[in-house]
């Protein structure tokens, strides 16, 4: 146990060496939710409700899922993977004593768990500037339940990129793989538009994936949303947080013995 919190202790500290990339984080954070600030200021002009929102519960959506997304940093773990496998290099994970995919889970954590406090930090610099009225939910119970379907979503994502990562053993390239995980995060999380604001047909298939569970419903329920849907909600990450990692199991029983990578 030890040997894997000194993992996330390393990576945590090695943040500390990149404070440019701090500053770009937290910047990222403020553009985005100054950018729903300007658009759903002009839409709200002559409303005062939009779908299910008011203006300050459209930004207290927006402030969340942010804050959701940017810490969500494990797209990086696939390139990775790729490119020690390509220059031979991945056997270092193989050799070392912990668990290959534990010890990328546990990197992710360490990084987390550094910007989480920069990242919340710009949502509250957010929230006070702008003298935003944060909606929030008044169910304790709901609110411990989005927190730990956002603790899901993440270790469902560092395992969606660790399987992409370790696909190219058997492929030349993932670049086309990564590209149809970006999009589809990018729709079905709700980082651009709220799903709320969708058809209720295309509601209805975005549930069906698991990026539904990663930001938005998250951020809906904290926001006193769809607080309903969170006990279903934690079942139905948790099972595709199984069901990759069998996936992932398979794959790399199947296709490991055909990396040929030298080198630590």
């Amino acid at each position: 146990m030890r040997k894997y919190l000194e993992i996330s202790k390393i990576y945590m500290k090695t943040q500390l060496a990149w404070r440019a990339d701090i500053i770009c984080n937290m910047a990222f954070i403020i553009v985005k939710i100054l950018f729903a600030y300007l658009l759903w200021g002009l839409v709200f002009q002559n409303k005062t409700i939009v779908g299910p929102f008011t203006f300050h519960g459209m930004l207290s959506y927006y402030i969340i899922s942010s804050f959701l997304a940017q810490i969500e940093m494990s797209s990086g773990i696939s390139w990775e993977i790729h490119d020690r496998i390509r220059n031979g290099t991945f056997s270092k994970y193989m050799v070392i004593p912990v668990g290959i995919e534990r010890y990328f889970l546990l990197m992710e954590l360490g990084v987390v768990a550094f910007y989480i406090i920069f990242d919340w930090i710009a949502a509250i610099i957010w929230v006070v500037i702008f003298q935003i009225q944060f909606t929030f939910t008044e169910n304790i119970w709901v609110f411990i339940g989005a927190i730990v379907m956002a603790v899901l979503g993440l270790i469902f994502m560092v395992q969606l990129n660790y399987f992409l990562g370790i696909l190219t053993v058997k492929y030349q390239g993932i670049s086309t793989f990564l590209m149809i995980k970006n999009n589809l995060v990018e729709l079905a999380t709700g980082s651009i538009i709220p799903l709320a604001l969708f058809p209720e047909l295309v509601v209805k298939i975005m549930k069906l994936l698991p990026f539904y569970y990663v930001t938005y419903l998250p951020s809906m329920a904290i926001t006193g949303h769809c607080e309903q849907e969170v006990f279903l909600g934690i079942c139905v990450i948790a099972f595709w947080c199984i069901g990759i990692q069998f996936v992932i199991h398979i794959t790399w029983k199947r296709n490991i013995r055909k990396y040929d990578g030298v080198g630590i």
